[in-house]
């Protein structure tokens, strides 16, 4: 995208000129690349740490699947909405963001418990390309 299409959208680099002339705007732009940075650093960890954890619910529905259980369980939904919420209100989220989250990874782990049940508990390749 252009410039143009951003409206009075200013793009986060400047060159020497500018800092030398602009030493406040520089002093910016050093700091968004620094948390720029910090930004993609979470990402990186939240997108590995959510791996692990698909990898763990996997072989809950493995489990679930030989059993004959259901891939809901609403109980175990319940304590952890409760958790989450507490866990975001003492991290200093907004609990509507971790209740996006819950619902994003509960939804993907019941679909994905349910094709395990559905291909007789063998979770195959489904975890990686589900």
């Amino acid at each position: 995208m252009n410039d143009s299409e951003h409206g009075d959208w200013q793009d986060t680099t400047i060159d020497s000129a500018q800092a030398q002339e602009h030493p406040e705007v520089a002093q910016a732009v050093r700091k968004i690349k620094e948390l720029r940075q910090s930004i993609d650093n979470v990402d990186t960890a939240i997108v590995s740490l959510l791996a692990e954890r698909f990898k763990c619910t996997s072989e809950v529905g493995v489990l679930k699947a030989q059993a004959g259980f259901a891939p809901a369980d609403w109980k175990r939904e319940d304590a952890q909405i409760k958790r989450l919420h507490q866990v975001a209100e003492q991290a200093g989220l907004d609990p509507q963001i971790a209740e996006m989250y819950r619902e994003f990874v509960v939804t993907e782990a019941k679909k994905r418990h349910q094709r395990i049940a559905d291909a007789g508990g063998d979770p195959g390749v489904l975890d990686i390309f589900a």
